[in-house]
């Protein structure tokens, strides 16, 4: 299944404590309530330190309905770190990338996104039936997805290399894991991606990939400081967030394979609008690429560790299989 959200519950688990330290050390006051209601935006609000403006010309694209109410409303699964979570367990204030990237987008077209928790299962059908214009979720856009929803595309990942700060085995890419033993949690797109590339490790005669099998990334990581493995392959999005928030971002690093720099079997992950929104659509792609194209959005994904997943281009219905 090629989907960011395999194994989600498990990774979000894994990563909350790390996720609310993080956040009460560094929020930059970019939050909501999350059922926040609609209302005309400020001339600017400011995301990940940046002072987003409206811009007339879009706005006077988005569908009257949108420009009437103020308000895009926004489904979103959370927790799932770095894309979404919650600043305080048990309250409902929101965070992370994708509810930064929608303010930030809202901003940009002059109205709210208001984002309210669906669980994710329910998110494609609630579109559907009319309960929400978009969802913004770590969602993967594929085929199947794409005859019931249109896709605005603004990053694509897939699995990343985690290794200890300092990267001591100088591991690179996934061929300097042959005769090495590597953490990675179980049942994953992440473990058969190992078992795939022992093919690799054979006909170069590095040796066997040393896999070891984790129930929780947590537990991976346990290992991983421990020095019993030299590395730990997870999502690159859930790599790169902790290895930003880890020790105050001291105990780990992301190797960046340059011939797979969202991650490997990367896909795209986009924002999900209804198709009886055509208007909406068009008018959040031209937000999201004026965002990419003003350095903004490179400062979101810069927050939350998570650069190299970002798209320079912001894609429409981007996976063709």
């Amino acid at each position: 299944m090629n989907h960011i959200r395999l194994h989600r519950r498990t990774t979000a688990a894994a990563l909350a404590a790390t996720a609310l330290l993080a956040l009460a050390a560094c929020g930059d006051g970019g939050t909501t309530d999350a059922a926040t209601g609609g209302g005309k935006q400020p001339a600017a609000v400011e995301v990940a330190g940046v002072n987003v403006k409206r811009d007339a010309k879009l706005h006077t694209s988005l569908p009257e309905s949108v420009k009437k109410s103020g308000t895009v409303r926004v489904a979103t699964d959370v927790p799932y770190a770095p894309f979404e979570m919650f600043v305080t367990e048990g309250e409902k204030e929101l965070t992370g990338l994708d509810y930064d990237l929608g303010q930030a987008i809202g901003a940009r077209l002059g109205v709210t996104f208001a984002f309210t928790p669906q669980k994710f299962d329910g998110i494609v059908p609630a579109i559907q039936a009319g309960k929400f214009d978009v969802a913004m979720s770590a969602m993967t856009d594929n085929k199947e997805r794409q005859a019931v929803v249109d896709f605005v595309d603004y990053s694509v990942s897939g699995s990343g290399i985690m290794v200890v700060k300092g990267n001591p085995e100088k591991i690179t890419t996934l061929d300097d894991l042959c005769g090495k033993k590597v953490a990675v949690q179980a049942a994953t797109n992440q473990l058969d991606l190992l078992k795939t590339h022992q093919k690799a490790c054979q006909k170069a005669g590095g040796g066997a990939i040393g896999i070891q099998t984790f129930p929780k990334d947590s537990d991976a990581q346990l290992a991983l400081r421990a020095d019993k493995v030299v590395a730990q392959v997870l999502t690159k999005p859930a790599a790169g967030w902790t290895a930003k928030t880890a020790d105050g971002g001291k105990a780990f690093e992301v190797v960046d394979d340059p011939a797979a720099s969202g991650g490997y079997n990367a896909s795209p992950n986009g924002i999900a609008v209804s198709k009886k929104l055509p208007e909406l659509t068009d008018a959040i792609q031209k937000a999201l690429q004026s965002l990419i194209d003003d350095g903004t959005a490179t400062k979101i994904f810069a927050k939350y560790g998570v650069e190299s997943i970002a798209v320079k281009e912001a894609t429409r219905n981007a996976a063709v299989d």
